[in-house]
């Protein structure tokens, strides 16, 4: 049976304007799609345009050219009462669990601050459901009428999860929720958003630079590298067989847990500094690094093709 593409990224580009006439192109025709039930993440190097790319797909900011649908509608054309419902089934968490929560509201007004906002749940039945998502994500009843500062990262996390999860959303962009967290409490977030999504029938977008931790809870992974994407293809197939060398170089970087094959492994190694955004190479944006450049990447922008069934590449060795 087919499988339903619940969100569809089609040539999304976003540029943001700065001084003396300067632009920065942080998206850069991007497209993929994202079937109902699975987990899509994202991956690459701080500032590589992930996090612009999910915030812009959820309409937080208005993309330069290209569009989103959601489950067939466009995100950034719909208006009035069908944006209200596209809105609320897009709920994201963010990276930040101390910045991103209100510290004057208490945990059970936070919560249920999308509740407000959709009319969901009034009197007794908004408190009972405020209990039921904080039971859903790990925490207790008292919890609701404390404050944020009482909490550690790792449960404030949860609580950002528990808002997400508040108006019964279909898809959740997760920008590197586990990111600002201790590496004892980030298996427990992950595991945690897993059997949620078990649960509650919930489409991700995981955005994060920890490639193994990706790997751990997607299904698909696309890789991009200063605002383009360049690889994409099924979790186990990018780390049994990586194409662009990009993708190559960085999971080379993940330590084997074996002292005797970690010795003896050979790495992929990236050398230079990433280019500025704002005077990108010309051709293909990663030859400046590439260790196996030709003449032709700095001549012309590699084509998105795809190489293998359902594994897609932007790199002149593959054409």
């Amino acid at each position: 049976m087919e499988r339903k593409k619940l969100v569809q990224v089609k040539n999304l580009t976003k540029t943001f304007t700065l001084e003396k006439g300067l632009s920065l192109k942080a998206a850069d025709n991007i497209s993929f799609e994202i079937y109902e039930g699975e987990t899509f993440g994202l991956v690459g190097e701080s500032g590589c345009g992930k996090s612009t790319t999910g915030r812009t797909i959820i309409g937080l900011y208005q993309p330069t050219s290209g569009e989103v649908l959601f489950d067939g509608q466009s995100v950034h054309k719909a208006s009035g009462s069908e944006r209200g419902k596209i809105t609320r089934n897009m709920q994201m968490i963010f990276q930040d669990p101390y910045a991103s929560l209100n510290p004057r509201m208490n945990i059970s007004e936070i919560i249920s601050e999308g509740l407000n906002l959709n009319g969901l749940y009034k009197g007794n039945e908004r408190m009972q459901r405020v209990v039921e998502l904080l039971e859903m994500v790990g925490l207790q009843k008292e919890h609701a009428n404390r404050f944020p500062h009482e909490f550690s990262g790792g449960q404030r996390q949860r609580i950002g999860i528990a808002r997400a999860l508040a108006v019964n959303p279909r898809f959740i962009i997760a920008d590197e929720p586990i990111s600002a967290l201790d590496v004892s409490v980030q298996a427990q977030v992950v595991n945690l958003m897993k059997t949620l999504q078990r649960e509650q029938n919930l489409t991700y977008l995981f955005i994060a630079h920890d490639l193994a931790m990706v790997k751990h809870i997607s299904d698909r992974i696309g890789v991009m590298y200063l605002g383009n994407m360049v690889e994409m293809t099924a979790s186990e197939k990018l780390y049994e067989s990586p194409k662009h060398p990009y993708t190559q170089a960085l999971l080379s970087a993940i330590p084997v847990p074996d002292p005797d094959l970690e010795k003896g492994r050979e790495r992929s190694i990236i050398e230079g500094d990433v280019p500025s955004p704002i005077n990108p190479p010309s051709g293909c944006v990663f030859r400046t690094r590439c260790p196996v450049a030709k003449d032709v990447c700095a001549q012309q922008k590699p084509m998105w093709q795809e190489v293998d069934s359902g594994h897609f590449v932007a790199c002149h060795l593959y054409e």
